[in-house]
């Protein structure tokens, strides 16, 4: 069983920055693919990015390419989201997610373990 707890979301202005934590409980971490998902009110979760177990792939939604960046540190067992150029569509609450087969792809059918999300609010 893999706990995720996500930190680091809040309120920021259109064109502001965030990073997000997400800390893994697992020792073996360093075998999981993780993703970022988001989830705004009254829509489905959708994928924002992702990371391979060695962190050597990483893949992102294409609205959000050039503005986040996913990172891994194994040995502190978290990985990274940092968000820039904001805007108010980006509001939702952002989840972690651990990927067992090591892959970090942007299907949600591929992720067992999850986090409880964090928010991310976006003002105009």
């Amino acid at each position: 069983q893999v706990q995720l707890v996500e930190s680091g979301g809040g309120l920021v202005e259109a064109g502001g920055s965030l990073r997000l934590s997400c800390a893994a409980s697992e020792r073996t971490f360093s075998l999981y693919g993780m993703g970022w998902f988001r989830q705004a009110p009254g829509k489905e979760r959708e994928f924002a990015a992702a990371i391979s177990l060695g962190g050597a792939n990483t893949v992102y939604l294409d609205s959000v390419k050039g503005r986040f960046t996913i990172s891994r540190d194994n040995a502190k067992k978290e990985v990274y989201l940092e968000m820039s150029s904001l805007k108010p569509e980006d509001t939702a609450v952002y989840y972690c997610a651990a990927d067992p087969t090591g892959a970090g792809s942007a299907n949600i059918k591929s992720y067992l373990y999850w986090g409880q999300g964090t928010q991310v609010t976006v003002s105009s």
